[in-house]
């Protein structure tokens, strides 16, 4: 029985040692008050040995700021170095430098896993250009800019999330693989199995039909809101455009709403402009620091901080598209492609109708009806016929949203079809109009040229952790 006892009380004993406690970097750096035992893991950002002191910056990714690590020089090993991550314990105190708050005093460092300076490609205290780590998708982002760019991706995701949840939408996930083509462009990624890209003589498709990668979830998203009134989705589409540019991606993010009972363009704008003021501000808020580095450091010239803040406290211009054409024609600046009445505007008409505007979001709406695909809403407004759509083109980008109300008239949307030839196809489409059928509207967003926006970021693909574009799918 002694025995026993004794052991218990042993346990107890070691049970009462101090622990240290495990925190984020963001954690420490946060702190008020010292803490006695603490852990903190990461990777190595900067070693400086000096006489009497080694001098560690670490970071896991939690903060654009490194914690400061002091040690004494007997605990550097060859392995501690830049890109090394490591495992430190000691205790959190004030620090003496105005510049941090905190510091960690190490007691141990455990090298966790050693990096090789000599082949890492990132090097210390170097200011790497987007272009020089777009090389390396697997390490890119160790890098600070991308660090922040996902940083405030996340947190923006999540605001998008929050004000369509706040507002009463109900989140839709709708399908990667489809048999439709909501844009109607043919810029289509086709899905074939490994063994029908090998049997070509006899063309059999796994679905049955042909299927595609899909470029919105619109279509989807109006079905749903048959029944749900206001959703929305947000995930990968895909367009298989043969491009490289700055302004494309095959592979982004999309940003989409449907609300039921809405006869008014109006309300859809509205939607857009509360969504933008809204994620934004969230944005701005929770990750000061990380937007800070690209208005300071990448994006300087572009002024981006005001124009965010004009766009905040400022309401959205609205002009129609007959309007633009004629703010266009009249321009003094030239233009590579004339506006013409009945043609896309181009990114510089948007860019330029964005500045006439006074640098501020524009909306252009009632765009003609051969422009714009079957689903948009006949306005049946006489010689100049046009459509209820609407684009938001943003300072610097140009258009950043596309939305319309749809055609929920069965006549005018058969007729429409019949015209196209695709009555057969989307069958399904009538169907939602012969039961229930309500007025009805949506608009979608691009997710990286929103954050472009906001950031001031001039190519596409260095707002995404892994771009796929024309020729290139690393990883």
């Amino acid at each position: 029985m002694l025995g026993a006892r004794g052991g218990w009380q042993a346990l107890r004993r070691c049970a009462s040692l101090p622990r240290a406690v495990r925190l984020r970097v963001r954690e420490a750096l946060g702190a008020r008050e010292p803490v006695g035992e603490v852990k903190v893991q990461g990777w190595v950002r900067s070693v400086r040995s000096q006489k009497e002191v080694l001098f560690l910056h670490i970071n896991d990714g939690s903060s654009l700021e490194s914690l400061q690590v002091v040690a004494d020089p007997s605990l550097e090993n060859r392995d501690l170095t830049f890109g090394s991550a490591v495992e430190v314990q000691g205790k959190l105190v004030k620090s003496p430098h105005k510049m941090q708050n905190m510091e960690l005093k190490a007691e141990t460092i455990r090298v966790v896993g050693p990096c090789d300076t000599w082949l890492f490609p990132l090097k210390m205290k170097e200011r790497h250009p987007l272009e020089y780590v777009r090389q390396f998708p697997h390490l890119r982002c160790r890098n600070n800019t991308l660090g922040s760019l996902l940083r405030i991706r996340s947190e923006a995701t999540a605001a998008i999330h929050s004000f369509f949840q706040d507002n009463g939408y109900v989140h839709i996930h709708t399908p990667i693989i489809t048999s439709n083509d909501c844009e109607g462009a043919g810029e289509l990624f086709q899905i074939e199995t490994s063994n029908e890209a090998r049997e070509s003589a006899e063309k059999t498709h796994f679905f049955n039909v042909p299927a595609f990668l899909t470029v919105s979830g619109q279509l989807h998203l109006e079905v749903m809101a048959g029944a749900f009134t206001h959703v929305f989705t947000f995930g990968p589409t895909f367009r298989a455009e043969n491009s490289q540019s700055r302004r494309h991606l095959a592979e982004f993010y999309m940003v989409e709403a449907e609300l039921s009972f809405t006869e008014s363009l109006q309300d859809i704008m509205q939607v857009m402009e509360d969504l933008l003021k809204t994620a934004t501000s969230t944005v701005l808020s929770k990750c000061p620091y990380d937007v800070e580095l690209f208005h300071k450091y990448i994006a300087p010239a572009q002024k981006t901080k005001d124009r965010l803040e004009q766009m905040l406290k400022n309401k959205f211009v609205t002009i129609s598209y007959n309007e633009a054409v004629e703010i266009l024609k009249q321009a003094s600046q030239t233009f590579t492609f004339k506006p013409e009445w009945g043609c896309d505007l181009q990114t510089e008409h948007e860019k330029y109708l964005v500045k006439h505007c006074g640098d501020v979001p524009v909306f252009v709406i009632n765009y003609p009806y051969d422009l714009k695909p079957f689903y948009m809403r006949d306005n049946e407004d006489g010689p100049q016929h046009t459509v209820a759509a609407v684009d938001l083109l943003v300072p610097g980008i140009g258009e950043l949203c596309g939305g319309s109300l749809r055609e929920e008239r069965l006549p005018f949307l058969e007729s429409r079809l019949q015209r196209l030839g695709l009555v057969d196809a989307y069958q399904w489409y009538l169907d939602l109009r012969k039961f229930g059928s309500v007025p009805h509207g949506g608009f979608g967003m691009g997710f990286e040229r929103y954050l472009q926006y906001i950031l001031g970021v001039d190519n596409i693909k260095d707002v995404i952790p892994f771009p796929r574009f024309s020729h290139s799918c690393l990883l």
